[in-house]
């Protein structure tokens, strides 16, 4: 991956993580995070996986994030002075969720 699409992961994960602190309501005990950003080397898409935590409200966060994408790519399109801004899309990461699940089971093995 070359250095400048790098650069732009970094800027879209930075920006994107300040439209979600600023203009989307989150769930009282809930936190989203911007994990990674990956653009395609041609700079025309850009994926962006989001943790949610607690898991149990990650699938309607998703949902709504999915649905309102138009609007976070306005907001992006506004924030960033480039020629051609990536078109977004959004995807749980649930890595996270994993490696807890992932903990459970070397619990449980402990204590056995």
């Amino acid at each position: 991956m070359s250095q400048r699409v790098e650069k732009i992961n970094e800027l879209i994960k930075r920006e994107i993580g300040q439209i979600i602190r600023r203009e989307i309501e989150i769930p009282e005990n809930s936190l989203v995070t911007v994990s990674r950003v990956r653009t395609s080397s041609d700079l025309k898409e850009a994926k962006i996986w989001i943790s949610i935590f607690p898991v149990k409200h990650a699938q309607s966060l998703l949902k709504e994030f999915l649905k309102r994408a138009g609007y976070f790519q306005r907001l992006l399109n506004r924030r960033l002075s480039m020629r051609y801004i990536p078109k977004i899309s959004f995807i749980l990461d649930n890595f996270e969720e994993k490696i807890g699940q992932f903990e459970d089971i070397l619990d449980e093995t402990d204590q056995s």
